[in-house]
């Protein structure tokens, strides 16, 4: 929402003067926050862990879809990153490619690509052929007798080049990790709050019928100030606290933090800022793809 942008500023500014404590005692402002981001998201995702980071956020995803699942096996794609705790550099080509490899409880299937991938956009279905490559990748799994937990992914690959999946490729996929016992983790770190212009989770791009199991979010959550979120659904919540070791984090969910987050939401309403960034956007890829006409050097605009 810019930098130090004065509502927020003032936010963490007013409650750091009041009350900074852990999320073991009670705050409305952990309610309120929550109860605000649960009307930007499908009511089926309806409970929030409150953290740090992106990575904190992400690494809570995989145990989650562990816990619920009884399976070990992630798929992601390739190229992803996923943020730099151990267990997310694991579930990131990007950089495990460079450190000691993959391992075999990861599987990564290829980027739904439609400039430069496998199936481009001459193919009669590239949907269905990306969601297939992920269907093979679980029988393949299966056949060595190991057990899909997750398909995790960006809903919008970042580091992996920008790519917009086509629409419809979530739900195939999602219906092959279903199938298969596994859960679908939405990865909108760097894509969510309204960044994608049309929507305000990078997700709902596939379609208003898809909903995945876990969403994560990190970076434009607090403007600069280390927050981040996890939300998930009932079912998924209640296997991770049958386990009886609950979910604690210091920092996580202070009523600073939160006042931030409930202030970021608010700039992004009173300002129009996902209308501003749909505006922008399409100004840019229209006049960009002009240049693209005059210029053959310039492959693909996104």
């Amino acid at each position: 929402v810019g930098h130090c942008h004065p509502e927020v500023v003032k936010a963490a500014h007013e409650q750091n003067q009041l009350l900074n404590t852990n999320s073991r005692y009670l705050h409305d402002n952990l309610v309120d926050y929550a109860e605000r981001l649960s009307k930007t998201l499908p009511k089926k995702l309806c409970i929030f862990y409150f953290l740090n980071s992106g990575s904190e956020a992400n690494d809570l995803a995989l145990r989650l879809a562990r816990q619920y699942t009884k399976h070990e096996d992630v798929i992601v794609l390739d190229h992803a990153y996923h943020g730099h705790l151990t267990s997310l550099i694991d579930i990131s080509p990007y950089k495990f490619r460079n450190l000691e490899g993959q391992k075999e409880w990861v599987h990564v299937a290829p980027v739904p690509d439609t400039y430069r991938g496998l199936y481009r956009e001459n193919h009669k279905d590239p949907v269905t052929a990306y969601a297939n490559q992920v269907k093979n990748i679980i029988k393949q799994a299966h056949e060595k007798g190991r057990k899909i937990a997750a398909f995790f992914v960006e809903s919008l690959p970042s580091v992996g080049g920008q790519i917009i999946p086509p629409a419809g490729y979530f739900q195939k996929v999602a219906e092959h990790v279903h199938k298969a016992g596994g859960v679908f983790i939405a990865d909108e770190i760097q894509v969510g709050f309204g960044r994608v212009g049309k929507h305000f989770w990078a997700f709902q791009l596939q379609g208003e019928d898809f909903i995945p199991d876990i969403v994560t979010m990190g970076k434009p959550i607090g403007n600069g100030h280390p927050i981040a979120c996890v939300a998930t659904t009932k079912e998924i919540a209640g296997a991770f606290a049958a386990t009886g070791v609950e979910y604690f984090n210091t920092f996580g969910g202070n009523p600073v933090s939160c006042a931030i987050g409930l202030a970021v939401l608010d700039v992004i309403e009173k300002e129009h800022l996902q209308a501003h960034a749909l505006e922008v956007g399409n100004f840019l890829l229209k006049l960009l793809n002009e240049q693209k006409i005059k210029h053959p050097i310039i492959g693909d605009v996104r």
